[in-house]
């Protein structure tokens, strides 16, 4: 059966009608729902072992569930022949779920898989009633339930869709805005506008080209089974939006602290709090790589004045970068007080190592160590997280140190006074 096909509850009624006139037809409502149970459990078991729905792998029990136990106690009132059939119940459900899981970050693919399964769970739990029913039974049963996952696909992708667009439409917006911030750009140093220029030429182009194939379509078809393809190509403009948009990020970042205009928020700031916050995030790519992430911060001081929100992007960029770079092994987070007046935090990974030669330069902006060709840097790297934090570790009043070795990994030790102090204020 194609997906989007929306077949009219009334329709089913009437052709099981015309076909067995003379039929007892049996309602299958009851043990639809004494099942309902059950066949959410099994459907969320299976959507987490099927390994065409990723995107599931990260999503707690009722995340996944959602809105499925609303839509078998309205498909039961659909079967029964004796309750009014809640169909504005499946609609607002449907478009419910196709927005949560356009946020969730499903994939067109993922989503139809989702209401397979869900078809396949629901008549593999009737199975036993469906066989000792009469052919109009089936008939009738297979016809409505088919009917109500069909509408709510139909629904699902409808919000999907929309929400898609609207996450184009966003991107676009701030492309635009942070049109000019770009331009100024174009005051650094010949080899950096080269940089930029490279890094951004890739996705780039694949934005301009998308959005143009995009463009070019007339209007939306009706079938779902039609917008697939256009939902694809949502789908790269919007990874690669994000792309050019994070490392326009980065670059104006970089151009503010360079020109003094990052202002600092000094207050109480609980150090054991914010390295959780940043562990809680990074954990997921972790274990995606199968790293071991350990923290140490028994040692830690309590409280610092600092500025967390800086702390907190000092510390995830250079974790980032370590689950980044390591392929196996582990990474190490520890914190301890230095000294009366001090504080550190060291990452150490067993990752790809950096040259002696090149631990001089690698605070530089758009500088990736090691000889062309020689190592594979991953895609979303940019070259400005350490320039980044080397400049926000200079704010904060602290210094950060390297120590690496090619092929054993690297650590870098971030020293911090427990205190730091108002210089003066910043425009």
């Amino acid at each position: 059966m194609a997906i989007g096909r929306s077949v009219n509850y009334n329709e089913a009624w009437a052709i099981s009608a015309k076909l067995y006139p003379h039929a007892d037809i049996m309602d299958y409502s009851q043990v639809l729902a004494d099942k309902t149970d059950t066949i959410v459990k099994n459907w969320i078991e299976a959507v987490r072992l099927d390994r065409k729905i990723e995107t599931a792998d990260a999503l707690t029990h009722s995340a996944i569930q959602d809105h499925i136990p609303h839509l078998l106690a309205a498909m039961a009132t659909v079967l029964s022949q004796y309750q009014k059939s809640e169909i504005k119940v499946i609609i607002e459900a449907s478009l419910d779920h196709g927005l949560l899981r356009a946020k969730q970050g499903y994939d067109a693919a993922e989503v139809a898989r989702e209401y397979h399964l869900l078809r396949q769970v629901i008549f593999s739990h009737l199975e036993a009633e469906l066989l000792a029913g009469t052919t109009a039974d089936v008939f009738r049963a297979f016809r409505l339930i088919d009917a109500v996952v069909d509408e709510a696909i139909t629904q699902c992708f409808d919000s999907y869709v929309a929400q898609r667009l609207r996450e184009l439409e966003q991107i676009q917006t701030q492309l635009q805005l942070t049109n000019q911030e770009l331009n100024r750009l174009v005051n650094v140093n010949q080899e950096n506008v080269y940089h930029l220029a490279h890094e951004l030429k890739t996705p780039l182009n694949s934005i301009i080209g998308y959005s143009e194939l995009f463009l070019r379509q007339e209007k939306w078809q009706s079938e779902i089974k039609d917008t697939l393809p256009g939902i694809e190509h949502i789908e790269r403009v919007l990874r690669n939006g994000r792309q050019l948009l994070r490392l326009i990020n980065d670059t104006l970042e970089l151009s503010r602290a360079d020109a003094g205009k990052i202002k600092l928020y000094l207050r109480q700031t609980n150090v054991r709090s914010v390295i959780n916050t940043v562990v809680e995030m990074m954990q997921p790519l972790a274990d995606a790589k199968g790293l071991k992430l350990a923290v140490i911060t028994d040692c830690a001081p309590k409280q610092v004045v600092a500025d967390g929100q800086r702390l907190q992007q000092i510390v995830t960029n250079l974790l980032s970068n370590a689950i980044r770079y390591t392929e196996s092994g582990s990474i190490e987070l520890s914190c301890h007080q230095v000294g009366e007046a001090n504080w550190a935090i060291a990452i150490t990974d067993t990752g790809i190592g950096i040259a002696p030669a090149d631990t001089n330069r690698i605070f530089d902006p758009f500088f990736q160590a090691g000889e062309a060709g020689k190592q594979h840097f991953p895609p979303e790297s940019t070259g400005l997280g350490l320039a980044i934090v080397s400049r926000l570790v200079t704010l904060l009043q602290g210094k950060i140190e390297l120590v690496s070795e090619i092929g054993v990994g690297s650590t870098f030790t971030l020293i911090l006074p427990l205190e730091v102090k108002v210089l003066q204020e910043v425009s």
